[in-house]
């Protein structure tokens, strides 16, 4: 059930082909949003677009490139003129030891979880409504210590950092920044980052729902639905947070079967 909460929004998700970024650009256009959506490759960008409808549109985008972000600005500009809804939700990485990581991976990662979301915001302040929603992709990780994820889950506490500074430089144009924490959410990148196969990600999210309250793993729709909250009038009070969205994984110990 719909509520169009976001009725005659325009929206962009950056990272919006699949996975959580997908999951929450459908969410977007259920509420009545349009949706812009970002992604590097043409073929995968076209197919979610296609399979979002008429209330979306692909631009193919970097976010770790300036003149890119540049331009989906600029397009937003001449087809809607401003933006209300930001998820800055592009981003990824995988689980390496610190004795194996290579000056690739820490580039890359930093890259697009850290210079990515900089560019983004900046690139679209311009067309960005006074009183506009922006959300940033955080992570449980940053929270957890877990081993092999020391670069990712840094760069995601610098995004949750990122955004309580913003929450004070854009308070004059009533400017909301949040962030969005996800926990287990199986999705593409399980299997292109992670390397994991669809048994690795059964048998893993069967696993880990034992120590999640909830008692399940997370869906796109899930973090979808924080999304909306954090984008419509109904959190109009709330800024400068970090939402936690994993069943309550991190703060709940539901123990180990």
């Amino acid at each position: 059930m719909t509520t169009q909460a976001l009725k005659g929004r325009i929206a962009l998700v950056t990272g919006g082909t699949t996975g959580l970024g997908f999951g929450a650009a459908q969410r977007l256009i259920d509420e009545g949003a349009f949706v812009y959506i970002t992604g590097r490759r043409k073929d995968v960008l076209d197919a979610a677009d296609e399979r979002l409808g008429p209330s979306a549109q692909g631009i193919q985008a970097d976010v770790t490139s300036k003149s890119d972000m540049q331009r989906v600005a600029d397009t937003i500009k001449a087809e809607h003129g401003l933006l209300d809804i930001l998820f800055a939700n592009a981003g990824g990485g995988h689980a390496t030891p610190l004795a194996e990581l290579t000056e690739e991976q820490i580039d890359s990662e930093l890259g697009i979880n850290i210079k990515g979301v900089i560019l983004t915001v900046q690139s679209l302040l311009g067309v960005l409504r006074d009183g506009a929603a922006i959300t940033l992709n955080a992570s449980i990780t940053a929270d957890m210590g877990l081993p092999g994820f020391a670069v990712y889950a840094s760069t995601k506490a610098a995004v949750r950092s990122l955004a309580r500074s913003w929450t004070t430089d854009l308070k004059d144009r009533r400017i909301r920044v949040n962030t969005i924490s996800p926990g287990v959410v199986p999705t593409e990148g399980y299997s292109h980052e992670q390397k994991m196969s669809d048994a690795d990600i059964t048998a893993y999210a069967k696993r880990v729902a034992h120590e999640i309250p909830a008692g399940r793993v997370g869906t796109p729709q899930d973090i979808g639905d924080a999304l909306v909250f954090l984008s419509s009038d109904t959190s109009r009070y709330i800024t400068g947070i970090d939402l936690v969205v994993d069943g309550g994984m991190t703060r709940v110990y539901a123990g180990r079967n």
